[in-house]
């Protein structure tokens, strides 16, 4: 972050704005401190640090990709930059734990066909199918986690300020991050098999995923072969299917049903398949838009639904803090963090926060664990 965007953020409800000088003298106001720390949540402790923070590329994804394909907001280089860290600490317990995560699955570069990448994959990973999203996204995980590969997801509630502006991303070496997409586990389980696609050409990249990217033929070269790769590696046996598929019209409904059913057997979301199906010339792009506004405004619809309901239970003094969604737990976090504890390299309460459970949890956690 530069100086001239961390200003505005620290003199907001002032009448006068706090400048540059203040901030880079060798002095500064206890109250100008406080304020830069509601922006970087260190805590005062970590500014009188006399050591000159980590620049080096190990540090931070920021220090080693200087451009990447999103804009990225405030609340979504809070939610990387946390991750890097949890990426930095879990790695400094493997190895005191003597855990090491080889890797498994093998690179591949631009020129492999990420069609048939994604068979090998599919095969290597050998995820079983499972009827609802959710639970085929967490077999995805714990798949993954089989090969070595660490996918976390992070959770935003819904009066958060700060939102992250993105959908995924990948950090070197092992390291998946996902956005839970409460209402839409279809669009999560493409951000994993995107992000797969990254690990499987070693690129790190943050990312917005937009479905009408599949036909997108002006995005980089390395965003192309992820969507791409998702498409096949979660189309399966079901790419045929979709190829032979009769032009959509209104005579016809656009094949609602037919793309329904493919969707509901291969959890790619229906507009991901329409959008193919324009690549392939099989919708014209005005039928398209009319069967992508229609998409939008049922989620639209939805996704108003549960807030004017979130609105109603408040008002009406019902607590709907619990509700909130906890995260997928990668089983390859929990056995590391487990080793870990069983080593005496961490204790209880880093068990608790690692695992971002309560203490009177951890038994029964561990016995679930250890079996």
């Amino acid at each position: 972050m530069s100086v001239e965007e961390l200003l505005p953020l620290i003199s907001g409800g002032l009448t006068k704005s706090i400048t540059k000088e203040q901030i880079l003298s060798p002095n500064i106001e206890l109250g100008h401190l406080k304020r830069i720390d509601k922006v970087f949540n260190k805590g005062i402790h970590y500014y009188l640090d006399p050591k000159s923070p980590d620049i080096s590329k190990d540090a931070s994804i920021f220090f080693r990709k200087p451009k990447f394909d999103v804009e990225l907001s405030l609340g979504a280089r809070k939610i990387v930059n946390h991750f890097e860290e949890f990426k930095i600490s879990l790695s400094i317990i493997a190895e005191l734990s003597d855990i090491k995560f080889e890797r498994v699955l093998p690179v591949f570069n631009l020129n492999s066909s990420p069609k048939n990448v994604a068979i090998e994959i599919r095969k290597l990973i050998n995820a079983e199918f499972k009827d609802k999203p959710k639970d085929f996204l967490t077999e995805l995980i714990k798949k993954l986690a089989e090969k070595n590969i660490l996918v976390f997801e992070f959770v935003e509630t819904w009066n958060k300020k700060e939102r992250a502006n993105i959908d995924g991303f990948f950090l070197k070496p092992n390291v998946i991050v996902l956005k839970r997409q409460q209402i839409s586990f279809k669009r999560e389980v493409f951000t994993l098999a995107h992000e797969l696609g990254h690990y499987l050409l070693d690129e790190e990249e943050i990312d917005q995923i937009d479905y009408q990217d599949l036909a997108n033929q002006n995005i980089s070269k390395i965003e192309n072969w992820c969507n791409e790769f998702a498409y096949y590696f979660l189309s399966g046996q079901f790419e045929k299917v979709i190829e032979s598929i009769d032009n959509s019209t209104a005579q016809n409904d656009y094949n609602i049903d037919l793309i329904q059913t493919i969707s509901e057997k291969t959890h790619l979301s229906r507009i991901a398949i329409f959008t193919k199906l324009l690549l392939l010339n099989k919708i014209s792009p005005a039928n398209y838009k009319k069967v992508k506004e229609s998409f939008e405004e049922d989620f639209r619809i939805k996704s108003e639904e549960l807030r004017k309901q979130r609105e109603l239970d408040k008002q009406n003094g019902i607590n709907s803090g619990g509700s909130t969604p906890m995260p997928i737990k990668s089983p390859l976090l929990v056995s590391t963090i487990q080793t870990a504890f069983y080593e005496g390299v961490i204790n209880e309460y880093e068990f608790c926060k690692k695992l971002n459970i309560k203490p009177d949890k951890i038994d029964s956690f561990l016995y679930e664990s250890s079996n």
